[in-house]
């Protein structure tokens, strides 16, 4: 018989907070027991702006969360983003020097160990470093290389660090609620795991997840991260044009945006035939909504392009530009990533769970399910287990502090 192991993402969003509890079985299968989504209050492009009332919005997210599986959450794996974060890419190198000359996983830690002694500033913490490659004596394209004889053990790695007042931020208002942190995952790190194939990333390819205050990208090559970047432009800007443009009041910009908005071009015809639409007793022309959504949506694809670190994207990333986060909902916007792009370009929509998968079934929420797959491809059982009972240790202390108090 299986074991099941309940798993918590929390998706800390410019708009929303979506709280998703999953059993995750001794196979790694994901089953979904739980979804609670609240709007967002207390951050702007990422970041929290107000303790106090993003920690009352987490809360209701969890909250819901929780009444919806019957399971209470104790800890959570956490997205991170926002223009803070940066990512370089380092090799670190150690000598074998046992008899055999055989690489053993000591030297995979060692040889991490050194790839991550980059001069990191006191105000930058340390989010991932992930292998991308090893060689062996020079043999470049190892993907694991324990077991293999040789003198000298090279890898490559992708760095990732995020500024520490910011990451503090957020996990202050997480454990303000009583949950402890399994881990904190940059968040197109986490998307790339719901909505992209092993082909994808072994070919080439970007993602870019546009979500309602950040644009997060990652570009993968050769079957693992190869660059990672945030641009502090996505939804919200797009809804700020739309209010601006026809004056508006800021939600019912939002409404029209999701119930009419499209990026293709409206045709006379076309605009003739639909003409004014109205929302809450505000009419505005049909053409005009598209054409300032077409012009934000435009030049944010053309900002996604301008973040790969190489001008000849058509070669680097054959597999094309992925799309998602909520943004990617808008009609048309495949057709004119093609366009701009002159690359394949398709919506990822996370797909690799099961129970309640209807309401996840939509860009919006591959962060929050992209989460759950990373806790459980990078976490075994029993070290997950085990941190588990240090968070509930860490909350019998501190309940244990507060009677004192």
């Amino acid at each position: 018989m299986k074991r099941r192991t309940i798993l918590t993402s929390i998706d800390v969003g410019t708009t929303k907070i979506c709280t998703t509890i999953a059993e995750v079985n001794d196979g790694g299968g994901i089953r979904v027991a739980g979804v609670g989504v609240t709007p967002s209050e207390g951050l702007h492009k990422g970041l929290v702006v107000n303790i106090s009332d993003a920690k009352e919005s987490i809360r209701e997210s969890v909250k819901k969360a929780e009444q919806a599986s019957n399971y209470k959450v104790e800890s959570a794996y956490v997205g991170v983003t926002g223009r803070h974060v940066s990512s370089l890419n380092n090799r670190g190198v150690v000598a074998i020097t046992r008899n055999d000359r055989l690489v053993r996983p000591d030297d995979l830690r060692r040889v991490l160990q050194c790839a991550q002694s980059v001069k990191t500033p006191s105000d930058r913490r340390l989010l991932h470093v992930i292998p991308r490659g090893y060689a062996v004596d020079g043999q470049v394209g190892v993907k694991n290389p324990v077991g293999m004889h040789g003198f000298r053990l090279d890898v490559e790695t992708h760095v990732i660090t995020a500024a520490v007042t910011s990451v503090q931020n957020l996990v202050k208002c997480i454990r303000g609620t009583g949950i402890d942190i399994d881990g904190l995952v940059l968040e197109p790190l986490a998307s790339s795991e719901a909505v992209l194939t092993d082909d994808e990333k072994q070919v080439g390819v970007v993602l870019a997840d546009i979500g309602g205050g950040t644009t997060d990208i990652a570009v993968f090559k050769d079957g693992s991260i190869w660059h990672t970047s945030i641009l502090p432009v996505a939804g919200y800007q797009i809804t700020r044009d739309v209010a601006i443009g026809l004056g508006l009041p800021f939600d019912v910009a939002e409404q029209m945006k999701k119930r009419y908005g499209s990026v293709m071009p409206v045709y006379e015809s076309k605009a003739e035939t639909i003409g004014t639409i109205s929302q809450d007793g505000h009419g505005v022309s049909y053409q005009d909504l598209c054409d300032i959504i077409r012009a934000r949506v435009e030049e944010i694809i053309r900002l996604i392009l301008l973040e790969l670190p190489r001008s000849e994207y058509e070669t680097l990333v054959p597999a094309g530009l992925v799309l998602t986060g909520g943004s990617a909902n808008l009609s048309g916007i495949e057709a004119l990533g093609c366009d701009i792009t002159q690359l394949s370009v398709r919506v990822g929509v996370p797909t690799s769970v099961h129970g309640i998968t209807d309401a996840l079934r939509d860009p919006a929420y591959a962060t929050s399910v992209g989460l759950l797959l990373w806790g459980a491809r990078h976490e075994d059982t029993q070290a997950w287990q085990t941190r588990r009972f240090g968070a509930g240790l860490w909350r019998l202390v501190s309940r244990i502090k507060n009677l004192f108090r």
